[in-house]
């Protein structure tokens, strides 16, 4: 005989948990959390280099929002029920502490992703919720009466009055809404680093900059960022061109990741560079500008890299750099072009653009409109987060919400069954 539910969340992952969580928490009796995998919470672990960023220090909500390049209207009402500080305050109760760093990413005071885990899996196990692991939802089937049937593929089945998919970038979760009647985005890569085929720049691979400027063309369409940038060994990383890559991720999806970008390495313009060009031919004209230039940012093994690419000796003197080689030094400062020839190689593409269409849900609930009874919750919906914490807070916060109308329903349910009693 099968096993029946008031609840079945499909995923066991960081908002999966949430919702089953909360929903036990505020009395839903029943709750099963299936897993495709033999690990939950496995996002969780890699994450952060293994440190797991759980949130950003951001306090108000509509800056908060707009860190999310697909999903900001809808968000600044969900993170007025549930956000930052909510989280941090939703961890602490259950014994795990954080620490803020110097650019606002929050994680664990142990450093380890193992102690969110643990957290997560104690407070799950605490509220006598059933985690199933190596169990694959292959399809759901919805009744007249609104319950569901959950099949597996290892030939289990179970029913449920409610069910919560939250299967992340996991194309499984999208299927089975779309059987149920949901529309899809289709999912494209979102966070990842720029390859260039350009040895001069790569070779310089562990190189970082602050403050620098980023214009991209993708689509016939420019984004901007501001930030840091890291060089590969394949091209460039950091915080601004994830920011960069997650903004314009469909026009470079449309691109087939062959789009252009212009660099400002010292975050001047044309004119305020060459004026500081021409300070040092005059006051320091019998240095070298290897020995002495201005930028002092810009790591030598860079700067000396720029003038060899330009075909500057690095052991010419100040006096001696002509007009047309201070030009084209200013245009290699503030505008350098280079060629994206595709995504890095690098196992960064945790999140997708894409999803369930937001239209589709009621933000108030994360019920679908489509289908009752069934919710979402992260990952799965048209919603993704810049690097830095944003999309486990969308998880918690998503999760939250679902866990909440969830139970709110399941109390509807135990009254009519009691009123017909």
């Amino acid at each position: 005989m099968e096993e029946s539910f008031d609840l079945i969340v499909v995923g066991g992952g960081a908002a999966g948990f949430m919702a089953a969580i909360t929903a036990a928490e505020e009395g839903t009796p029943s709750i099963a959390v299936l897993e495709e995998t033999t690990k939950t919470l496995e996002k969780v672990r890699i994450s952060g280099g293994g440190r797991c960023n759980v949130t950003h220090a951001c306090w108000d909500t509509h800056e908060l929002a707009i860190n999310y390049p697909r999903g900001e209207k809808a968000l600044l009402g969900s993170f007025s029920r549930f956000s930052t500080g909510d989280a941090i305050d939703w961890f602490k109760k259950r014994g795990l502490e954080l620490k803020t760093e110097e650019d606002g990413r929050i994680f664990p005071k142990s450093n380890s992703s193992t102690d969110v885990i643990k957290c997560l899996k104690k407070s799950l196990s605490s509220l006598g919720i059933k985690c199933l692991i190596s169990t694959k939802v292959e399809s759901i089937k919805q009744f007249s009466d609104h319950t569901f049937k959950v099949e597996c593929k290892n030939k289990k089945s179970f029913f449920a009055k409610q069910v919560l998919i939250a299967t992340g970038g996991n194309p499984s979760g999208k299927k089975i809404a779309h059987h149920l009647g949901h529309k899809l985005i289709t999912a494209v890569p979102s966070l990842f680093t720029f390859k260039l085929n350009e040895k001069w720049l790569t070779s310089l691979a562990g190189i970082s900059i602050d403050k620098v400027n980023l214009t991209l063309i993708a689509n016939k369409k420019e984004f901007k960022e501001f930030g840091r940038v890291l060089i590969t060994h394949w091209g460039l990383s950091g915080p601004a061109i994830l920011k960069l890559s997650a903004f314009a991720a469909r026009d470079l999806n449309l691109d087939k990741y062959k789009s252009n970008i212009s660099i400002n390495w010292v975050n001047k313009d044309f004119h305020e560079v060459n004026k500081i060009l021409e300070d040092y031919r005059l006051n320091f004209s019998n240095i070298s500008l290897k020995k002495h230039y201005p930028f002092n940012y810009i790591p030598r093994r860079l700067w000396v890299s720029f003038l060899n690419n330009l075909g500057i000796e690095d052991n010419l003197k100040w006096s001696s750099l002509s007009n047309i080689k201070k030009a084209a030094l200013c245009n290699i400062l503030t505008r350098s072009k280079h060629l994206i020839v595709g995504k890095g190689p690098f196992g960064e593409e945790f999140v997708t653009a894409g999803g369930i269409n937001l239209n589709e849900i009621n933000p108030k609930s994360m019920e679908s409109l489509i289908c009752k009874r069934l919710y979402f919750a992260g990952e799965v919906m048209n919603i993704d987060g810049i690097t830095g914490g944003f999309n486990f807070q969308h998880c918690w916060t998503s999760g939250w919400i679902a866990g909440k109308a969830i139970a709110r329903n399941s109390k509807i349910f135990e009254n009519l069954k009691s009123s017909r009693e």
